[in-house]
């Protein structure tokens, strides 16, 4: 009776680690979570891609027309508005497609195995020859388009195999990958290609840039920041002090730097080409 009740403990102040621990919830903390770090979609046009496959693009061709060529917010390649006749109703269909360098507002397109190998028509890999750019690739059939799909970007189809149904294409990386002869690719390359060579000259421009797509610039170095906000802080001089790789299984305030790599250091080999050796 004569003991006092325990003292509360005062609430952790803004940015500490749950339970009132040492420490602080670091920036990859806090944008896993979301919040003010999520992408500004409320202006952007759509996602980009291709038909949904039908009959008639599996057994023969069917024509749309470009209605209009458009930019999107935070995409530096542009999109084509096009409209196909739906299959089975009177009516219109409109898609959007990452537009390819060459095509023309009026102009018309084709999708489908018998379509005319010109920029911006859609074929299956199949019925594309050996060393053609493509772009706008799918990585599984009818997955509608994931491969080179930003501005610059291409792939060139490098062989088939009739026997396995399967075509190896190299991607802009420079690495060679097997696809299903069945995926469906776009001819030719992305249009906006050469738009990082312009450098920014001023922090307006980038600005600007980064505006329409997330919260994620300017971004300060781990290095410069004080040992409570970051792995890599603290010390009399800006360095790591550690090795800068860590585990998978790091917990959240640990995992920066190059998580789980395999290798470190300068990649060797041409990038066109792939690496030195067996591709």
């Amino acid at each position: 009776q004569g003991q006092s009740r325990p003292r509360r403990s005062p609430a952790a102040p803004r940015g500490a680690a749950p339970g009132g621990t040492m420490g602080k919830v670091i920036r990859g903390q806090r944008k896993g979570k979301g919040g003010i770090f999520t992408s500004h979609t409320r202006l952007r046009k759509g996602a980009a891609k291709l038909r949904k496959i039908s009959y008639a693009e599996r057994e023969g061709y069917t024509k749309g027309v470009i209605k209009e060529i458009m930019h999107d917010p935070g995409r530096g390649a542009p999109l084509l508005w096009v409209q196909f006749r739906h299959p089975y109703r009177h009516a219109r269909v409109n898609e959007l497609f990452v537009a390819p360098e060459g095509v023309a507002s009026g102009g018309f397109l084709y999708c489908g195995k018998k379509a005319a190998l010109t920029i911006g028509n859609v074929l299956p890999l199949k019925s594309i020859p050996e060393g053609t750019v493509v772009c706008n690739v799918e990585n599984q059939a009818g997955d509608r388009g994931k491969i080179a799909k930003c501005s610059g970007d291409y792939v060139v189809v490098v062989s088939h195999d009739v026997d396995a149904g399967t075509t190896r294409i190299r991607m802009p990386s420079g690495m060679k990958k097997t696809v299903k002869s069945e995926c469906r690719a776009m001819i030719g390359l992305v249009a906006g290609g050469g738009r990082t060579d312009k450098p920014m000259l001023k922090a307006g421009r980038a600005y600007h840039k980064y505006r329409v797509k997330r919260n994620e610039w300017p971004k300060v170095r781990g290095v410069a920041m004080n040992p409570v906000e970051h792995p890599f802080g603290g010390g009399n001089h800006q360095h790591i002090g550690h090795p800068s790789t860590s585990k998978r299984i790091s917990s959240a305030g640990q995992k920066v730097g190059l998580i789980a790599a395999r290798r470190t250091g300068r990649l060797t080999g041409n990038k066109k080409g792939g690496k030195v050796g067996k591709d």
